[in-house]
This record gives structure tokens, C-alpha cells and sequence, in this order.
């Protein structure tokens, strides 16, 4: 029997990607678990797994093609069901919200003819026929779609119709009744000494999500300074009987501190949908992560609070090392239930970070210092670093966010109950 292969999720915010090639070719046996496929989102590659045991019998995407989340990537014919039992990443698309697919055409849409205005039909989305390239086009570029014709099958918009489409048809669109308004365009500097680049898909995606995030929540910020000397004390021990791999880091140490905090926390570990808010019985620690080429991706330390701090560190450690060689996996990206974003590497002392939605916090963390202190009114030498909260006032307050950064401080301030 053949089983379909789709697009699994890729992160909280990333929902679509570009396919770049396959690993395997038609009548070629796999494995449950095997990489089959790659998919570039941002600046990440993503490894697709084959969910099931079987033969590759047919492909359905090419490089090249926009594919989304729940979008049928392949069929494996299988033997005895030819399931895995383990969850893979394309397993998690059958639970996941799927984006939306064009309902079969009328045979009026499919009997347009090449070069005609594109025939509206509710059916689809934006009304018209279009591949799923030319409509990131013309999303990314501002076109409707209507206003373009379409000179493929039937009508359907390609990419190149979407490049070919006059700049003057866009500002009429832009213009008619109809059309909601939108932000007056600026003339781009030019000249000798400019250069113009256009904006990369990362950045594109971090723009929005941030936008996203300074417009729609309520920031509040709570700052608190922690005493790191024992901690840092407590690494040194635990590092001299550890292998490379599972060296623990200050990081580390801060992202179990917040997992075991969150257990006595969970409206921080909460995400707000609007009317409703849902709360996870798991905690799962987004790790921000800079990339060598520019851009940021977060990487997921699952269930950090029930890991032993070696364990987590060994999987970090990982996790990192694939996301700069642009080498990950659906599952190290998706299922955040909070973050941590620690910029002590780069000696910054402290900063606010911004929530990522729909998380309801984000911790900051500031590089560790040694700093004068008074100390029963004497002035000594103290070993410090400052951590940030910014939280989603429609979720939580003041007091709260307080309390956990608290708590907080109190497990690195007392490092022993890291290891319990």
C-alpha cells in the first residue's frame, strides 16, 4: 500500500520552504527514520525523514517548489502497514494545521486561455490560479495576483508572469477602491556609493515576527542581577569528569535553572490564542541561536526540566553545532514553549529581548561579570550577570514575573538543585 510522505512542520513561525533536492530516487528502498528529502526555510536547511519502511515509488515536488506544511512530499509503498511507531518529523504534519490547498477548479478556470486575466474563482485562494512560487512572488513583492495574467495551463499564473508584471499595474491596484490601504512607498536612495540588496528571506521572517510581536503584545520588563560565583564553581567540578560533548556551558545551566522555575510558573509556560489559553504539561525551552551568515534561528532543548544537565548539554551542544552548519532537523526547531536568548558571549551586560509569539515570555541573559559589590558594608569582588524577563501582560504581571525570576535566581544562586 502507498503511503504519502508530507511536509512536516518546521518551526512555530516557519510554515513554507523552498525544496532543494532528494536523497533518495524512485525505486529505491528507505527506512523509517532515513532522510529522503531536503527543504531550505530561511537561511536553514531541513533534513526530511520518511515516516515509513518501504520503496520510494513516485515523486511529487521538484526543486524548486514552494511547499508548505501538510503538503503530500512523496508516496513510499510500504509492506505490513510499513509505519514506524516512533513519531517522525513528517508524522507530526498529520497533527499539525495544514495549510490551505486550492479546492479542484471549475471547467471554466481550467478552459481560460494563456495570457487572459485570471479568472476569479472563490475557490481558490486569492481568487485565482497560480503555482505556489509565483504566489511567494507576488506576496513577498505586493502584486494581486488578479491583476496578473497567466500564461501557463489553463490560465494558472507562473513565476515568470509574477516578474514580468508591470510596476505600473501594481500601483493601480494598489490604488483602486477595493484595495486596502497600504503604506506610502518611499522613492530608494541612489547614487554613487549606494549599493541596493534585496532583503533576505531570514530577515524578511524576522521582520514580521517582530512586528508581529511589538504590535500585538503588551511588553512589560522586569530586570534582576544573579550571584553566579557558585555556579560557575559547580561547572568547573562538573566539566573535569565530562568528555567534550558533554562539557555543560553557563547556558546550559540557565536553561535548566528556567525549566525547573517554570514548573511552579506555568502561565509563563503558557501561549495566548486570542479568548483561549493554552497551557503545555511539558516544558520546552527555546534556544536562541546566531547564525554565521546573519539572522538567528531558535532550537528546542525538549523537556529540558526532567534532562539531567549533561544530557542537555550534549543535546544542545548538537543542536547548535547543525543549525550554523545549516543542517537541521523539523523537530529542533518546532514546539517552543518558551525562550531563552543569551548574548553573554558577546560581552553584553544587559538587554530586552522580544517575545516571540505566541510564547507569553522570553528570558535575556547578560554575559557574567566581576563587579564590585558592597558585602555587609564592605566593598568586595562579585561575580554577576543580569537576566531580563519580558513578558505578555495579557498572560501574566508583575508580581508573577517577579516571583519566577526569583526563583530563578535562587537555583543558580544554590546550583546543587540543578543536578537533583
Amino acid at each position: 500500500m502507498a503511503e504519502v510522505v508530507k511536509m512536516p512542520m518546521l518551526g512555530a513561525t516557519m510554515r513554507e520552504g523552498t525544496f532543494i533536492n532528494w536523497m533518495k530516487d524512485v525505486g529505491q528502498r528507505v527506512q523509517a527514520g532515513e532522510v529522503i528529502a531536503e527543504v531550505e526555510a530561511d537561511k536553514a536547511t531541513i533534513e526530511i525523514e520518511s515516516p515509513f519502511s518501504g520503496v520510494l515509488v513516485e515523486k511529487l515536488v521538484s526543486a524548486g517548489d514552494v511547499v508548505s506544511v501538510g503538503m503530500p512530499l512523496a508516496r513510499i509503498e510500504t509492506t505490513n502497514g510499513g509505519t514506524s511507531p516512533a513519531a517522525s518529523p513528517a508524522a507530526v504534519a498529520e497533527s499539525a494545521p495544514i495549510a490551505p490547498t486550492a479546492k479542484p477548479e471549475p471547467a471554466s478556470a481550467l478552459a481560460a486561455a494563456p495570457g487572459a486575466p485570471a479568472q476569479l474563482d472563490p475557490h481558490l485562494p486569492d481568487g485565482v490560479r497560480a503555482s505556489p512560487l509565483a504566489r511567494r512572488i507576488a506576496r513577498e513583492r505586493g502584486i494581486d495576483l488578479r491583476a496578473v495574467r497567466g500564461t501557463g495551463p489553463g490560465g494558472r499564473i507562473t513565476k515568470s508572469d509574477v516578474e514580468r508584471f508591470a510596476p505600473a499595474a501594481v500601483r493601480q491596484v494598489a490604488e483602486a477602491p477595493s484595495a486596502p490601504p497600504r503604506a506610502p512607498e518611499r522613492a530608494l536612495p541612489s547614487g554613487e556609493g549606494i549599493v541596493h540588496e534585496p532583503v533576505s528571506r531570514m530577515r524578511q521572517r524576522i521582520a514580521a515576527r517582530t512586528v508581529e510581536s511589538k504590535t500585538t503584545i503588551p511588553h512589560f520588563y522586569l530586570t534582576s542581577e544573579v550571584d553566579m560565583a557558585a555556579a560557575l564553581s559547580l561547572r568547573k567540578q562538573i566539566n573535569e569528569g565530562l568528555p567534550d560533548d558533554e562539557k555543560v556551558t553557563v547556558n546550559d545551566m540557565i536553561v535548566k535553572a528556567a525549566a525547573l522555575a517554570l514548573r511552579k510558573f506555568p502561565n509563563l509556560n503558557s501561549h495566548f490564542y486570542g479568548d483561549t489559553l493554552v497551557r503545555y504539561q511539558y516544558i520546552n525551552i527555546g534556544i536562541a541561536v546566531a547564525l554565521p551568515g546573519g539572522g538567528l534561528v531558535n532550537v528546542v532543548a525538549r523537556n529540558a526540566d526532567q534532562l539531567s544537565i549533561s544530557q542537555l548539554a550534549k543535546r544542545n551542544k548538537v543542536m547548535f553545532a547543525n543549525a550554523r552548519e545549516g543542517k537541521i532537523k523539523p523537530e529542533d526547531i518546532e514546539g517552543a514553549t518558551f525562550t531563552v536568548s543569551n548574548l553573554g558571549a558577546y560581552d553584553v551586560e544587559h538587554f530586552q529581548a522580544i517575545i516571540s509569539p505566541p510564547e507569553a515570555a522570553i528570558l535575556a541573559v547578560g554575559a557574567v561579570k566581576q563587579v564590585p559589590v558592597v558585602v555587609d558594608g564592605e566593598i568586595r569582588i562579585g561575580t554577576r550577570m543580569k537576566l531580563s524577563l519580558s513578558v505578555d501582560h495579557r498572560v501574566s504581571d508583575g508580581a508573577e514575573g517577579a516571583s519566577f525570576l526569583k526563583a530563578l535566581r535562587e537555583l543558580l544562586e544554590n546550583p546543587m538543585r540543578l543536578l537533583v
